[in-house]
């Protein structure tokens, strides 16, 4: 549904404009202008980034917009240099067949604080994330420095900026809702903390707080035989990720996708326990 307080976005024509496709047959300016409204304008104010041009201390281009025509798909990737490794704030959003708007990836990185491996596996390969292969002694180093599973760096404090700007982009379009598939357990209870409800998974999110609760199962198996299941972690979302990351509920983590009404909060808390809006020292 459109927010009354949004107006829609139009094409050089004047009708309205109902998703990314329909943005990237813009004018390369024209598209650049309207997904630029997306960035954290906490960027700006941490970082030497020009706000009009948006050129870094070099004269070089700090933002890419990847848009391609014929595709419902952005990415934005602002980096503080060109040639540095990590982004500050990469994010992905696509259109979905059902007109609705998939977020589907968000990094924010601090490149000022420690670089962890976590990465790539011990022998230096790629492992999306520690999806696939896993770097065990980086990742007790970054669970040590107060991160989460999956981050290589502490993040900025700029995802609640973002999201309010990904808002009034879906409001303005027309979209219904914004999907999302969680990464990991600690990216479900944050997106729970700005509004999601559950198209999948609320089950399985309620049975493992159940399961944390003391003499549950997953309490249980906090026995200390890895570095990643000492007792009392359960009492922390970072400790329950880590768990879970560590492979404790004896599953896979997957079949959670989420989805929010723009403008509305749906309410969800299946962890009681955690703090907000402090979630973690690494958060996003």
């Amino acid at each position: 549904m459109r927010s009354r307080r949004s107006p829609p976005l139009l094409d050089a024509d004047g009708l309205p404009l109902g998703s990314l496709r329909e943005i990237n047959l813009l004018p390369m300016e024209v598209k650049e202008g309207i997904y630029r409204e997306l960035l954290p304008e906490k960027i700006f104010d941490l970082f030497p980034i020009e706000r009009e041009a948006l050129l870094d201390a070099d004269g070089e281009r700090s933002v890419q917009f990847i848009c391609p025509a014929g595709l419902g798909l952005v990415r934005l990737d602002v980096r503080l240099r060109r040639s540095d490794r990590d982004s500050l704030f990469f994010v992905e959003i696509a259109d979905t067949p059902f007109r609705q708007m998939e977020l589907s990836f968000c990094l924010v990185n601090d490149p000022s604080s420690p670089r962890f491996q976590v990465d790539v596996d011990v022998d230096g390969r790629d492992n999306s994330f520690a999806t696939t292969r896993r770097n065990r002694g980086e990742e007790e180093r970054a669970m040590a420095a107060g991160l989460l599973p999956h981050q290589v760096r502490r993040g900025l404090g700029l995802f609640s900026q973002f999201f309010r700007n990904l808002e009034g982009l879906v409001a303005r379009l027309g979209s219904g809702l914004i999907v999302a598939e969680p990464l990991s357990y600690d990216n479900a209870i944050r997106y729970e903390r700005y509004g999601f409800d559950y198209l999948a998974g609320k089950q399985l999110m309620q049975s493992i707080d159940a399961d944390f609760q003391p003499g549950g199962a997953l309490a249980q198996r906090l026995d200390g035989s890895t570095p990643f299941r000492q007792p009392g972690m359960e009492l922390s979302l970072w400790g329950r990720s880590w768990a879970i990351h560590d492979g404790i509920l004896g599953r896979p983590w997957d079949g959670v996708r989420i989805y929010k009404v723009p403008g509305r909060h749906a309410g969800i808390n299946t962890f009681p326990g955690v703090l907000s809006p402090a979630i973690c020292k690494g958060s996003s």
